[in-house]
Parts: C-alpha cells; structure tokens; sequence
C-alpha cells in the first residue's frame, strides 16, 4: 500500500521563484475504480514551466498549482476497474488528461507531477519504451511527442523518406525532432549559436549546422541547401517572434511549419497568417499531441533504439527551484531532469 502522506512542490500567487514551496505532509491522491496510483521517480522541464515562472505562459494555470508535465514512475495502485495496468508496471502521464474536464493539461490547469504520487485514469498513462530508466523515460510526454506530432499529425503531410527538415537549436523538441526525422530517412539541417552545441547535433545525425549568429538570415542559407533550393517540407518552429520569418523564408511549396514555441523576442513586426498565403505554406499549432500517437512514438522508439538527449547535470527533487534556475540560464543541451 502507498502512504497516505507525500512530498509535493506547489506555486502559488505571482508565478516568480519566491512562489515556490516544498509541502512535506501532503495527502496521497485517492484512487477512482478506473484509476491508477503512479509513484513518480523522475520528472523533466519543458521550457513551459520557465514561461510559466516568468509571467509569460499564455494560457491558463491554476493558483496553487503543482508545477510540471513530465515524468515516469511505477505503478503502485491500481483502481477494481483497470484492466490496461497492473501494480509494478513502469509508466508515464500523458501531458492532456482528457478524461478531465475542459482542456487539462498537468502542470497547468491541473496538478502536475512535482509530488511523489499522481492518479490519473488508465486512458491518461502509456507503458515506458523497452530498455529505458525513469530519467530518459521522463522526457517523453511533452517535448519528444510534440517533435512526433509535427511530424506524424497532420494527415497527408506526414514526414517521409527522403523529405528535408530544418531545425531550430537544442532544446528538448528539436533534439527530437533531429532524432526521430532522422530514424524517419530526412535529411535535417539544424541552427545553433555555438561550435560545442553544433558537434552535439552532427552526433546526433544532422546533415548540416548553421550557426545563426554567424548567419543571421539563416532561413535563407537552409533552404539554399535544398535540392534546388525548393525548401524544405518540416520546419520545427521554436522561436516564435524573432524566428518565423526565417522559417518562412526556409519553407517549401506546401511545406509544414510546425509552431510549438515563443522562445525568441522580435521587436519588428511578426509575420501574420497572410504570410502563409505568400509563401504557399501551411502553418500548423502544435500543443503536444494525443495517447495513441504517444503509443505509437514509443513503438517507433522500440523499433529504432532511439534514446534522448538528457543534460548531463540531473537534480535531486529538493533541488528543484535549482533545476529551473539552471534551464532558465540556457545552461543546458537535451533534457534537464529530476531525480525522486
């Protein structure tokens, strides 16, 4: 049986560091008849979780919240109802609980996985990938399945053999993203601003670097690379302002630009929908994506052996105000994780 007390992280008022509080006597969520009870082992940040401290996440977080999306663990309960899971399976919560009621997301407008025990209903876990620790399972839910879902999502316009993908940085997605495009047969072209982060890419499999600070219309120079310089069918759009309109510039007749993030300012004006229409593109929103896609990105992972990217610093759970610190500094390449 789990305790009927745990460890849990909450942030409450302005979302700032000083809203952080670790409770030490929280009680254990109670287990539905089609629930199961996962004690948490590891969990990993997302640049979300920053957004959310800094006052720059646009969409809604309760107040208080137990911050955070990620994580894997074991099942240590299990509801009279469940028929998917069994006690000791190794499992991970998917970022939408759909089962909630409006449009839920952990770490957000519900409860996330900073807290030693989670319950969520069977259709809202998935079983961990074969061969995989807690660690590398806990960057999955959010920041692989959003590179998934960019690619694999939208019907008619899946990634295929052969297809070029460009890339932006080393973040979680677009680590992912290099990773899966290339299992997949792309050919990627990634951006970075440093030599030590551009060998980490090429390791990885990238076919071509561009150091964005040393090129600044990098959009242009990527789609110079193309057969023809017809551009490219995926563009990972991370930066949002201050790097749509290199993507744009980067994108092929009909190409995808998958918008998933808003990392980079832009005091000039930002491309609008329109553009989309000028450069015979299709710009899509990515909000990490669903359970049978997840399922189906863990088989794609079995099949190919494809292992993440996880930052060589991982912290204690008491530590993790240190965590968002360290991510927050740009300190990072891959996944910064936590240890339970």
């Amino acid at each position: 049986m789990a305790p009927t007390t745990m460890r849990q992280w909450t942030l409450s008022g302005p979302k700032n560091y000083d809203a952080f509080k670790l409770e030490e006597g929280s009680p254990v969520p109670k287990v539905g008849e089609y629930d199961v009870l996962v004690k948490i082992e590891a969990a990993s940040l997302n640049y979300r979780d920053i957004s959310i401290i800094q006052g720059t996440y646009p969409f809604p977080v309760n107040d208080p919240v137990v911050p955070i999306s990620d994580a894997a663990g074991t099942v240590a309960e299990v509801g009279t109802r469940v028929i998917k899971f069994k006690k000791g399976d190794k499992v991970m919560p998917t970022f939408h609980q759909a089962l909630q009621p409006g449009s839920p997301s952990l770490g957000g407008n519900i409860d996330g996985v900073a807290r030693e025990y989670v319950s969520v209903n069977e259709s809202d876990v998935v079983h961990m990938p074969k061969g995989y620790d807690f660690v590398q399972a806990a960057t999955l839910p959010c920041a692989a399945l959003t590179a998934w879902d960019s690619f694999f999502g939208l019907e008619g316009r899946a990634l295929k053999p052969g297809d070029w993908v460009l890339t932006q940085g080393t973040g979680g997605v677009s680590l992912f993203a290099v990773q899966l495009a290339k299992a997949a047969g792309a050919t990627v072209v990634a951006t970075t601003s440093s030599a030590h982060k551009a060998e980490k890419l090429k390791a990885l499999g990238a076919d071509h670097v561009i150091n964005y600070k040393d090129e600044p219309e990098w959009g242009k120079a990527a789609k110079a690379l193309t057969p023809n310089g017809t551009g490219f069918q995926h563009v990972i759009e991370i930066g949002g302002p201050g790097t749509l309109q290199q993507s744009l510039n980067a994108i092929g007749r009909q190409g995808v630009i998958s918008v998933i993030g808003f990392v980079a300012a832009s005091e000039e004006k930002m491309p609008s929908i329109l553009d989309c229409l000028s450069y015979g593109c299709i710009a899509r929103g990515i909000f990490v994506g669903s359970r049978p896609q997840f399922e189906d990105m863990v088989k794609a992972i079995d099949a190919n052996g494809l292992k993440p990217v996880v930052d060589e610093q991982v912290f204690d759970f008491a530590d993790l105000p240190k965590a968002y610190k360290y991510m927050e500094a740009q300190k990072h390449i891959g996944k910064v994780c936590v240890k339970f």
